[in-house]
């Protein structure tokens, strides 16, 4: 007995370990061959031959890898492993784990994974996984106690004709004391020129709000610019400035939720109202918008805390025109010309103009295309020199014109060359000087 018990000895395998002994089994049954083994394992002939030379050699043990139950050559001694926790206790308890690991090797010189910095800060609760995070909880904002004080705008992209009409852009501004819808508006897309022609109608519709809710979209707010707030706002924002209205830009979309919510229900109501009408264009869209918004008023509509009417009107020095367009400096050059979008503007040449050589002038491009020049609030006349956009647009260039600048050269010359093309072809001997002098010189 004690005998049978000395030969008995237990091998711990795993299933890899397993699945490669069927295989070399199935060799020495020449049942595969090590071309059809190194295919199934995903292995090289070269390693199958190594798996068959240590089976004869040990048998099952040689399919073991030796490196189990030994200590990893890789493994981090205790020793460093409390260094490195007491630095992030004490010196980076609040970094994350990937800027923690490089402050590691900047500061201490310590080259360390950051999963594995990552695996000791969950270890030592100093930072949280994605599951274990809880959602930030968003507390209920009170609604302004009149109307007009506070007003959300918003944009919505959706399909709002379903298949009769292509994918268009909901503009919605609705006062946060009452819920009220106070313009509707579909445009094409969300920019600068069509958040100019809906803020227009609405201030010409109740007159100009104290303030103005958005979100962080690049038209409301300028990403790049760091510094001063006014630095930081973009023409729409100018153009509110000057308006004396205030705008507000949210930091997440529950900040704006009245607005958001106001979104859902107008793609369901809305978008079923207009499939009764067959309306399928914006324009019909925007005519039936007034209807609609009328009567979701009545249904939705809250009763303000106060009667007052925090709406005003527009002030004598203001026109909206001028307020809500695309302003910008340029300079005039020796020539009175300027550039814009890659068009040459001319101004018109008399004395007023002659004096703004090197000045300023504001250029104003309304969201219509049309393009005025004004210098100190005086309008000054003006043509499109050349257009580098459209340059099949341009008028030729008439003989003798000159040209003040090199850029435009090569135009010139192509139109000289259609010019030359087109003139009749003269003999030499007609456009030679006559050559009477050699006549009595040979004489």
């Amino acid at each position: 007995m004690e005998a049978l018990e000395s030969k008995t000895e237990l091998f711990t395998m795993s299933g890899k370990e397993l699945s490669r002994l069927d295989y070399i089994k199935m060799f020495f049954e020449k049942r595969l061959n090590q071309e059809e083994i190194s295919k199934k394992l995903g292995i090289s002939i070269r390693q199958v031959q190594r798996l068959v030379k240590a089976y004869k050699k040990d048998n099952y043990k040689g399919l073991i890898s030796k490196k189990r139950g030994k200590v990893s050559n890789n493994k981090i001694s205790p020793q460093l492993k409390g260094e490195i926790l007491e630095l992030l206790i004490n010196n980076y308890h609040d970094f994350g784990p990937t800027f923690a690991t490089e402050k590691l090797v900047e500061q201490h010189g310590y080259r360390i994974s950051a999963e594995t910095v990552r695996k000791w800060m969950i270890e030592h609760n100093l930072w949280l996984t994605r599951h274990q995070k809880l959602k930030r909880s968003y507390q209920p904002r009170y609604r302004r106690n009149c109307v007009g004080e506070l007003v959300q705008i918003d944009g919505s992209v959706h399909r709002w004709f379903e298949d009769r009409g292509p994918k268009c852009t909901l503009l919605v501004y609705i006062d946060d004391a009452t819920s009220n819808l106070m313009e509707l508006r579909f445009v094409a897309s969300e920019s600068m020129q069509t958040y100019f022609i809906a803020t227009k109608s609405y201030i010409k519709k109740h007159g100009r709000p104290l303030a103005f809710y958005s979100d962080k979209l690049s038209v409301f707010r300028n990403h790049g610019c760091e510094g001063h707030e006014i630095l930081k706002s973009t023409q729409f924002g100018r153009a509110l400035r000057e308006a004396d209205i205030q705008l507000i830009c949210a930091n997440s979309c529950q900040a704006k939720g009245r607005v958001e919510r106001a979104n859902k229900t107008l793609q369901d109501r809305l978008i079923k109202e207009m499939r009764l009408r067959s309306i399928s264009t914006v324009e019909e869209a925007n005519i039936f918008a007034e209807e609609f918004r009328i009567g979701y008023n009545k249904k939705f509509g809250k009763i303000p805390v106060s009667t007052e009417d925090k709406h005003r009107p527009l002030a004598t020095h203001m026109v909206l025109d001028k307020i809500f367009c695309y302003k910008t400096q340029r300079t005039v050059s020796k020539n009175l010309t300027f550039q814009h979008n890659r068009q040459l503007f001319l101004l018109e040449d008399n004395i007023q103009t002659r004096m703004l050589r090197r000045k300023h002038v504001e250029l104003c491009e309304y969201p219509d295309g049309e393009i005025k020049i004004f210098y100190k609030e005086q309008e000054l006349k003006n043509k499109m020199l050349y257009d580098r956009v459209n340059p099949e647009a341009n008028a030729p260039l008439a003989q003798g014109t000159v040209v003040t600048s090199n850029k435009y050269l090569s135009e010139v010359l192509e139109y000289a060359k259609k010019r030359k093309e087109e003139l009749p072809k003269m003999k030499r001997s007609d456009c030679a000087p006559r050559k009477t002098h050699l006549k009595y010189m040979t004489a």
